[in-house]
């Protein structure tokens, strides 16, 4: 629709305040970057790249020089005269890149443009596109359904589930004041308990918890809290003056950067993520204390 490839029901879309729907596609100022590539066979790369600007007349001199610029901001800078089917996954994702940015767009579409890399590859591109980003300061729609991709690119993100906007927030707001508990669990988080306002605490499951005041105006009388696993804090001794539990560890996983600890506290079972390798003193069936601070729990409305 931002395109113009598809017109919305209803609604409109703007782009620097005016309206896009009765401009056609190829004025529009916006290019996509598709997920399959979508390459020109029978052209070399440097034909790819410079194919919009051969459209639009521009002579072969201006072509050539924008061309070479292009494949040097890809970091491609050697492979003019080859074919797609001679390129790597990673290096038609470049020139697919190089091609959609070489008309300076008003805004670029990526759908998902890096699904098809391996982990390495995946790394290597969203280090690039950012830095491309910023350096031409393209407003950029990037579409993916990896929410780690998500927070490291965006300044912004749009969620979207069965086609109904739920939030548009930066990540940080994702992760520290979810909108609500499947937005929460789509960014990982796990720890939710039932809860109700009482007084100046909240009473839950596991017994009285204390908390700010930064959300709990908009909260109705049932509810859920969340609180992220990293920011659970374990001690086999007591040096926590509130919102302290006696718990049970049940699982201990190493996961590399991380070891996560699952702790029963009465009939909840709670997800704590330690750096590192984890606490050596604690071991799986150990009685250890844990400590939910006041300015990382969250209330949110379901």
């Amino acid at each position: 629709m931002i395109t113009g490839l598809f017109q919305p029901d209803s609604g409109d879309i703007t782009l620097d305040n005016a309206s896009l729907l009765p401009i056609a596609t190829e004025n529009r100022g916006v290019v996509m970057v598709f997920q399959n590539y979508l390459l020109f066979p029978y052209m070399n790369v440097s034909e790819n790249v410079g194919f919009a600007l051969k459209m639009k007349g521009v002579e072969k001199g201006e072509i050539d020089k924008k061309v070479k610029e292009m494949l040097e901001l890809v970091k491609l800078p050697d492979i003019g005269d080859r074919k797609p089917k001679q390129l790597s996954g990673g290096q038609q994702q470049r020139v697919a890149l190089a091609r959609a940015l070489i008309s300076k767009p008003k805004l670029l579409l990526l759908d998902e443009p890096l699904s098809n890399l391996d982990a390495h590859l995946r790394d290597e591109m969203r280090e690039l596109i950012v830095t491309i980003q910023q350096k031409l300061n393209v407003t950029t729609v990037f579409v993916t359904h990896d929410q780690e991709e998500a927070v490291l690119l965006a300044d912004n993100i749009a969620l979207i589930f069965d086609g109904e906007l739920q939030s548009f927030a930066s990540p940080k707001e994702y992760y520290e004041s979810p909108i609500n508990e499947r937005a929460a669990k789509f960014f990982g988080g796990v720890n939710f308990l039932k809860s109700n306002i009482k007084d100046k605490q909240f009473e839950t499951e596991i017994g009285l918890i204390s908390y700010n005041q930064k959300n709990t105006n908009e909260l109705l009388s049932n509810h859920l809290l969340t609180i992220r696993p990293e920011n659970i804090e374990i001690s086999k001794t007591n040096n926590f003056k509130d919102n302290y539990f006696s718990g049970v560890v049940t699982s201990i996983v190493f996961s590399g950067t991380n070891t996560r600890y699952k702790i029963k506290i009465k009939d909840t079972v709670l997800d704590c993520s330690v750096q590192s390798v984890g606490k050596k003193e604690i071991s799986q069936n150990d009685e250890v204390f844990v400590h939910l601070p006041v300015d990382k729990i969250w209330g949110m409305n379901d």
